[in-house]
């Protein structure tokens, strides 16, 4: 059986091709049960992001053109439409691919952990729809073992490289213990979601959320057990925050410097920590003057991230080397997979000629023979038995002048060279 990984992704294909292809919830069972039903296909894996959308197969044979075929049939696509988007990965190809993707190598965004629960998702997926075997059994087990290796060995996730993570970075070095405090987080936009989440994943205490469209705050808020508020009423919640991340599409300042003095003088001069993300600026440039501040503008933020690249970038070199190691393991598995039959037939071999001996060392037995002489003749036919094929077989080959089979003899049975 061969592996093979084939899919597209955010490096070879545009936007409007991946939405085109990606498998949506309701149709990956089916997709699933679909292909597996495929003559020369034996096991199957979907994995569809935003980003990419990948097939894990166990084939017989050469395959990966008729899978090729299905993936633009199945989203009613023209093969040619597709092709030139394609990557495949056959065999050690394919559990390098897995293993990269898992890490986060493989990302839009260098070691974000958000695809590994993708991957995991997919392989569950493909468990409840009967499509995996011993072969995609097998590699997703070792690809979240690897994973979890490169993140604990590693620190591919831990520098930030986003305008998000990097506020929420910052909040956690001024303030250590976030469960403790109160996020206010001004707009409810795509950034902002981002810095929610981790700061949610961060145990952060409470989520205030602030936006013209209050309602658009509240979808937001729920989510992660916050409340909502609309922009005018910032003044009667500032003082309650000790983060505040800001990032609308105003022209004009959100927060000015009295609104801050003022809040600062109700927290008794408790620090705050602002962080203004939004271009234009949200927040009066003139609150660095107050003391008990910190404010940090988008540009001091692509400072952290790219030192946290570079970090992400030396840990990535790390990563690829335990991966190296692991892929050679997963191969060296498949390979083993080559003996089993052959071990199966050897073992099977071997018992009925062992049952056959005893069968006939038990009527001896029965007919009185001495138990002492049964047993003689048990071991000497048994030997001869077990011997006679493989004695036949080296004899041929020696015949043959077949030294290599010889070899493989003397190492297979362990015996020890006669010219040493």
């Amino acid at each position: 059986m061969t592996l093979l990984a084939l899919g597209i992704n955010h490096k070879t294909a545009p936007v409007d091709i991946r939405e085109r292809v990606a498998f949506t919830p309701e149709k990956l069972p089916v997709a699933l049960r679909e292909l597996h039903a495929m003559n020369h296909v034996s096991e199957v894996a979907i994995l569809s992001t935003c980003n990419r959308t990948e097939l894990y197969c166990g084939i017989e044979g050469d395959a990966s053109q008729q899978v090729r075929e299905w993936f633009s049939a199945f989203h009613a696509l023209k093969i040619h439409d597709v092709e030139p988007y394609f990557y495949t990965h056959p065999d050690q190809g394919a559990v390098r691919h897995i293993l990269r993707v898992a890490s986060g190598l493989d990302s839009l965004v260098l070691g974000e952990p958000q695809i590994l629960g993708q991957m995991k998702q997919a392989y569950s997926s493909a468990t409840r729809a009967g499509t995996v075997g011993q072969l995609l059994n097998r590699l997703f087990q070792h690809t979240f073992s690897v994973a979890k290796q490169v993140r604990t060995d590693t620190a591919i996730g831990a520098s930030p490289v986003s305008v998000a993570f990097a506020a929420v970075s910052l909040s956690k070095q001024i303030f250590s213990d976030l469960s403790k405090h109160t996020a206010l987080l001004v707009g409810a936009g795509e950034t902002i979601e981002l810095v929610a989440r981790h700061l949610h994943e961060s145990g952060i205490g409470r989520i205030i959320v602030a936006n013209r469209t209050v309602e658009k705050a509240h979808n937001l808020a729920r989510e992660f057990g916050g409340y909502a508020i609309a922009l005018s009423e910032i003044p009667d919640h500032l003082a309650e925050a000790d983060v505040v991340i800001s990032s609308t599409a105003s022209q004009l300042p959100i927060l000015g410097k009295g609104a801050v003095e003022s809040a600062l003088k109700q927290r008794k001069r408790r620090p705050m920590l602002l962080v203004d993300i939004a271009v234009p600026r949200d927040i009066e440039s003139q609150v660095s003057e107050l003391e008990d501040v910190f404010l940090y503008t988008v540009d001091d933020l692509q400072e952290i991230i790219s030192e946290g690249l570079r970090s992400r970038q030396e840990a990535a070199k790390q990563a690829e080397e335990i991966i190296d190691t692991q892929v050679t393991h997963f191969m060296s598995w498949l390979r083993s997979l080559s003996s089993v039959d052959i071990i199966r037939d050897y073992r099977q071999s071997a018992e009925q000629l062992r049952d056959e001996a005893l069968e006939h060392a038990m009527r001896q037995l029965h007919a009185g023979r001495d138990p002492e002489a049964v047993l003689n003749e048990l071991g000497r036919q048994l030997t001869n038995k077990l011997m006679h094929n493989p004695c036949y077989s080296m004899k041929q080959a020696g015949y043959d002048g077949r030294t290599e089979l010889l070899d493989a003899a003397r190492e297979l049975f362990n015996l020890k060279s006669t010219d040493n």
